[in-house]
């Protein structure tokens, strides 16, 4: 015979402490012929009595009253945890693991972070910096930052900001080899690649403005990797041209370490998503988490 023990449990606990089953009925707000058969169903289901019953009163077994004992502390324990669940639900705390790739948390994110922390002290920030994709579920991330045209079907996502992906060289590259006139003519340069781009070994590149026409090359250079500040470096060296994002070139552009080459073409944008299992009970650090990396990347 199928029985919710922790019901049963709580009904007994109220029987006990009332005295009575119509004293523990009125408690729980349920009949008094309710309350005697899952007492009788309780007792079916441990294999013992619990408590003798007469016409005036009731009185506990010494098995009923062990039982009572740790049903009560039992009870204790479930309701505590309830308490806990919705705390956390409620309030950020505990640990929040994030996967961030790893250049974008580097030159993005990081005074970000950590002014989130300081806003929440309460919530232990875990991050794993890697471009690899992780599986949230699999390897325990409560949430990931990921940068692409489209997020997972399967994560529920929030887009955080949009990103676009530039064509440069170092001066010493440009000073020996010159510069291409047209996307074609990077076929014929030192191409540095990001390996863990979509595009394989093509760059797709887009006009910007105007009808927006796109147009694919193949490159080949010396260097492949699969982070995008090593190719950074290397372009900073003198090694080949890179076709980066904003985030990681932007500062050697704007210092002139690095010059932007085929200014009326770029990628495509891609969007930076806040991306998680479940938009149900969504608890409260990656709920505020997301929220806050909405306002600062605003």
């Amino acid at each position: 015979m199928a029985i919710d023990l922790l019901a049963a449990m709580k009904t007994y606990a109220a029987v006990v402490d009332g005295g009575s089953f119509a004293v523990a009925a009125d408690k729980l707000g349920v009949s008094r012929a309710m309350v005697s058969k899952q007492i009788q169903k309780l007792e079916e289901h441990l294999g013992t009595r619990l408590m003798h019953r007469t016409t005036r009163r009731l009185s506990v077994t010494e098995t009923g009253r062990a039982f009572y004992e740790r049903s009560v502390q039992i009870l204790g324990d479930v309701d505590e945890a309830e308490h806990v669940a919705g705390d956390m639900t409620r309030m950020p705390q505990g640990v929040l693991r994030i996967s961030i790739p790893l250049s974008y948390g580097q030159h993005r994110l990081a005074g970000i972070i950590g002014g989130y922390s300081q806003a929440y002290p309460q919530v232990q920030l875990d991050i794993a910096l890697s471009d690899r994709k992780v599986d949230l579920v699999e390897d325990g991330f409560d949430l990931a930052i990921r940068i692409g045209a489209q997020p997972q079907q399967d994560l529920i996502a929030r887009k955080l900001a949009g990103v676009h992906s530039v064509v440069c060289a170092a001066p010493a590259y440009l000073a020996r080899w010159g510069a291409p006139s047209i996307p074609a003519d990077l076929s014929r340069h030192a191409c540095l690649a990001y390996t863990l781009s979509a595009t394989g070994s093509d760059w797709r590149l887009q006009q910007v403005g105007g009808t927006g026409d796109t147009i694919t090359v193949p490159v080949a250079g010396p260097i492949r990797a699969d982070n995008g500040d090593i190719i950074r470096l290397a372009a900073l060296s003198g090694a080949g041209i890179v076709f980066q994002p904003h985030f990681i070139v932007g500062a050697d552009l704007a210092a002139g370490r690095l010059v932007h080459l085929l200014p009326a073409w770029r990628s495509a944008e891609l969007g930076v998503y806040a991306v998680y299992p479940s938009r149900k009970h969504l608890s409260a650090k990656v709920r505020t988490f997301v929220d806050f990396l909405v306002a600062a990347l605003a």
